[in-house]
């Protein structure tokens, strides 16, 4: 009987789990949920993953995009699904270094009560700067996250496989 819970399971064992033999285990979640756990996933497409410059994200966002299109042959959702988090991923660190030089985005340590939780955790939010060369990279990255958030056969796949698994 598929789950109701459409949230990411963290509770799996990525480590020792290979998705692609059991995929009836995989949530899609939100937004990038998961994304540097699942396994074989993670390692095929994490190599490919860069920000640096305009050139590098360009060549990063064109691999990662055509791995989306190569797990699409394959009628592999969740591949398809990982390449998309790559890609939204690609755009949300290029864009947090786009406004923040050292990549940190709040002022002092995640204090030990409120690790693993979301938001800022009452910290100070520093100040922004924008770098136009990660702007740049961030843009290239979202362009290509839309290419593939907005394929008809993904968004089908999507559907189908949240009906069935949750």
């Amino acid at each position: 009987m598929p789950s109701t819970d459409r949230s990411f399971n963290y509770d799996l064992d990525y480590q020792n789990l290979n998705l692609r033999e059991q995929p009836e285990l995989y949530r899609v979640g939100k937004g990038e949920m998961g994304v540097l756990l699942v396994q074989p996933y993670k390692s095929e497409i994490l190599p490919y993953w860069r920000f640096k410059t305009p050139e590098i994200a360009r060549e990063s966002s064109e691999k990662i995009y055509q791995l989306f299109l190569d797990y699409k042959a394959k009628g592999d959702f969740i591949g398809m699904d990982m390449a998309r988090k790559f890609l939204m991923m690609g755009y949300t660190r290029a864009r947090r270094y786009a406004n923040h030089t050292t990549g940190q985005k709040y002022d002092g340590p995640v204090p030990d009560d409120k690790k693993g939780k979301s938001g800022a955790h009452g910290r100070k939010q520093l100040p922004r700067e924008e770098d136009p060369i990660k702007a740049e990279s961030a843009r290239i990255f979202y362009g290509k996250y839309l290419e593939a958030r907005e394929d008809a056969e993904y968004k089908k796949l999507k559907k189908e496989w949240q009906e069935t698994y949750g």
